[in-house]
């Protein structure tokens, strides 16, 4: 988590750091914006796909001798999509999804050390908002920040037994838009997203549902990489 950690602060910093220094109007002190950009500007749809490669965090929950659980929930292909409506000339707001299928190796208590590689369903749906920093005709950074929910759902894979648990959920993502055309823009993205702990029920990892005996969760930070496109609908 130490890289991780770092990674999240230095992001947080860019974004703080970005939104300090821009103007009313999203620029940097000093820097004119032409007026034909401001005049000309239309609010309007971007429909944006995203594909990022999510990477493991470890999971350690443990309430008493006999209600524990820890290892892993390992990373993977995560996908989805967003609707964003550009409300200012460097100010769009976003509702996106995105789901994670993989497997969290796990040692639980169940009248004794268990050990099982457990299955599990991750869903955010999340709203939030970017700040756009021009740096050019084709070449578009951004910072945001988001909000919203978790949806995990978890079997175990020894009884094919499940739970679900819903949680409040937050992320930051700092990135890249590279517009090929004026419609259609290549992105480059990364950030961090987490379930908030306690909030909504927790993970049941055991014998009895997908869990039973052990009523512990543990808080998910999830860190990804990766990119996607964008299509620009108001040009």
């Amino acid at each position: 988590m130490k890289i991780k950690t770092l990674l999240l602060i230095g992001l947080l910093s860019a974004s703080v750091a970005g939104f300090a220094k821009s103007g009313s109007d999203g620029s940097t002190p000093g820097e004119q914006v032409p007026m034909a950009s401001q005049n000309s500007f239309t609010p309007g749809l971007r429909i944006n796909g995203y594909a990022f490669y999510a990477f493991d965090d470890k999971v350690d929950s443990r309430y008493s001798s006999t209600e524990y659980f820890y290892g892993k929930i390992k990373g993977g292909f995560q996908w989805g999509g967003g609707l964003e409506y550009m409300v200012a000339p460097f100010q769009g707001i976003e509702l996106s999804y995105l789901r994670l299928d993989t497997k969290a190796p796990l040692t639980y208590y169940s009248g004794g050390d268990k050990f099982s590689e457990f299955e599990v369903a991750s869903n955010y749906i999340m709203l939030g908002g970017n700040r756009y920093f021009p740096a050019g005709d084709k070449i578009e950074p951004y910072a945001g920040a988001q909000l919203g929910m978790a949806i995990f759902n978890v079997m175990n894979p020894d009884n094919r037994r499940s739970d679900n648990a819903t949680k409040l959920a937050w992320g930051i993502k700092a990135g890249l838009n590279i517009w090929a055309t004026d419609k259609v823009g290549l992105k480059l993205q990364t950030g961090l997203i987490s379930a908030v702990q306690g909030i909504g029920g927790g993970f049941y990892f055991g014998t009895g549902g997908a869990g039973g005996g052990v009523n512990t969760y543990s808080t998910f930070y999830q860190f990804y990489i990766g990119g996607g496109l964008s299509f620009d609908l108001s040009k």
